[in-house]
């Protein structure tokens, strides 16, 4: 340890120390979980409706912590698989019988409604979550937050980190509307998956999504804080600087469209 390192304490381990191991497993752990656990729900082993085994019995199970197991339930709340009723327990979700249908976002207009939609919804989200929010939404959040930074660093487009940090959002209202709205909107919310956005911005993809993360970085905070102005400003800034960068770029490539000798 070099002179400038802070000595370790009970709160601060030293580098390489167990805790350090502990973070570095925890993703490979979470998933190890989230596949043993979704494979069961999948063969039926746990039914529409039955409620999953208790943290305790998952951990001795799978010889795994508390933490791993909550981020675990989390990742399988984001892929619709499970519902987690504060104080009673987490439950398979019921198959849907008559899902909302939603036309395909192939076009800006499609965009920009969508994002009117998301604006109206995920600003009270924001608000509510900082309110209700639990240390596991937290640690969801921040992995999705981590996660879209590796994924756009890497060269990709990170929609699935993108989404889930949404959806932690929704899930930590606690309130089953705003989730089972979002899910019913799935992967559309982000209208990446459908129409490359990236390219309707006069700046470079890679400096848009790293935007893009700092702001999910600044809701995160506000919502850490329980800080419920801040986190409903900072959904609706978010939101709303992806719908004005779209509608001047639609504006200017209408413009060129129309001009003398345009396509």
């Amino acid at each position: 340890m070099s002179a400038t390192d802070p000595a370790p304490t009970a709160d601060r381990p030293a580098r390489g120390g167990p805790a350090e191991a502990e973070r570095t497993r925890r993703p490979n752990l979470a998933e190890s979980v989230v596949r043993a656990l979704s494979e069961r729900i999948r063969a039926g082993a746990y039914r529409p409706g039955e409620k999953l085994p208790t943290e305790p019995a998952v951990m001795a199970e799978l010889g795994v912590s508390r933490t791993v197991v909550r981020e675990a339930m989390s990742r399988l709340q984001a892929s619709g698989l499970v519902v987690t009723r504060h104080g009673v327990g987490t439950f398979v979700c019921e198959a849907p019988s008559a899902p909302v249908r939603f036309d395909p976002v192939v076009s800006v207009e499609d965009v920009l409604a969508m994002l009117e939609l998301r604006i109206s919804l995920e600003t009270e989200a924001a608000a509510i979550a900082a309110a209700r929010r639990r240390e596991e939404h937290l640690v969801a959040m921040q992995r999705a937050v981590d996660d879209f930074e590796t994924e756009i660093t890497a060269g990709r487009n990170g929609v699935d980190a993108d989404f889930r940090f949404h959806m932690q959002v929704a899930l930590a209202t606690g309130n089953r509307y705003f989730e089972g709205i979002f899910r019913q909107l799935g992967t559309a919310t982000i209208p990446r998956t459908r129409l490359d956005t990236t390219a309707l911005s006069a700046e470079p993809a890679s400096s848009y999504l790293h935007r893009t993360n700092r702001e999910h970085e600044q809701i995160l905070d506000a919502i850490r804080r329980r800080d419920a102005e801040s986190a409903r400003a900072g959904m609706r800034m978010h939101l709303a600087n992806s719908r004005e960068r779209l509608r001047k770029a639609n504006a200017i490539a209408d413009e060129t469209e129309t001009a003398p000798g345009g396509g």
